[in-house]
């Protein structure tokens, strides 16, 4: 991880195909959407330092070769529109992924890909997973860990040679602001404590109200800003 969103951890929580009602989904113990994300500033994980690449100086002829082919052409759907939700995707996206932003990797992972994420496939995001099993996948802005990952690209029917571009990786944060409930937020019909805590069940960096991540101790996982601090972000974006 580091809000596939991010998301993580991302942020592995198990997510039905058929989109849930953020707003009725229980605070119980369950695997994250960013599980296998340890957070990206733990740095007591960082024996990552020095990371192989199974593709490190590969040519054309590598493993991971790619043929880097253009996004489909196709409108993205689930996208919510605002600036207000542009800011709440930078604040995910500060808990989750840093500095890197949309080219982050897990900080646990130790073997990465060939490419920065947004120079790569959805096709070479999951080669790369497959070939390296046992170890952490978040990937992205938004932490997404495979299976979420895969879930959401066939929500938006996203094909394998799609671009895993910061637009995509947008609209695919998208679909889980919709499932934590943005909607009836914005619209008055969910306090905003209430949708901090669904937030929070999706991108594992986040706080709940008891001031750590829904998942802490999971998988490494903990809250990389402070529930108070949460708060305010959010009362700045989404005064009233």
């Amino acid at each position: 991880m580091r809000g596939v969103f991010g998301g993580l951890i991302a942020c592995a929580m198990v997510v039905s195909a058929v989109p849930v009602s953020a707003e009725l989904l229980p605070m119980v113990r369950r695997a994250s959407l960013l599980t296998e994300a340890a957070p990206l500033f733990d740095r007591a994980t960082s024996g990552a330092q020095g990371r192989a690449s199974l593709f490190a100086g590969t040519s054309s002829s590598g493993l991971f070769s790619r043929q880097v082919a253009p996004p489909t052409p196709q409108v993205l759907e689930g996208r919510v529109s605002g600036t207000a939700v542009a800011q709440l995707r930078s604040l995910i996206a500060k808990a989750e992924a840093g500095a890197k932003g949309y080219d982050a990797v897990q900080y646990g992972a130790w073997i990465l890909p060939d490419a920065p994420p947004t120079q790569m496939t959805l096709g070479d995001i999951y080669a790369w997973i497959d070939a390296t099993p046992g170890m952490p996948h978040a990937i992205g802005r938004y932490q997404f860990i495979p299976p979420t990952l895969r879930r959401l690209a066939d929500r938006l029917n996203l094909a394998e040679d799609t671009m895993f571009t910061p637009a995509v990786q947008d609209a695919l944060a998208d679909v889980l602001l919709k499932e934590a409930g943005i909607k009836r937020f914005t619209a008055g019909a969910l306090p905003r404590h209430a949708f901090m805590n669904n937030l929070a069940k999706i991108w594992a960096g986040l706080p709940n109200d008891t001031g750590k991540s829904h998942y802490h101790g999971y998988a490494g996982n903990k809250a990389t800003m402070t529930w108070a601090s949460f708060d305010a972000q959010m009362a700045r974006i989404f005064p009233g």
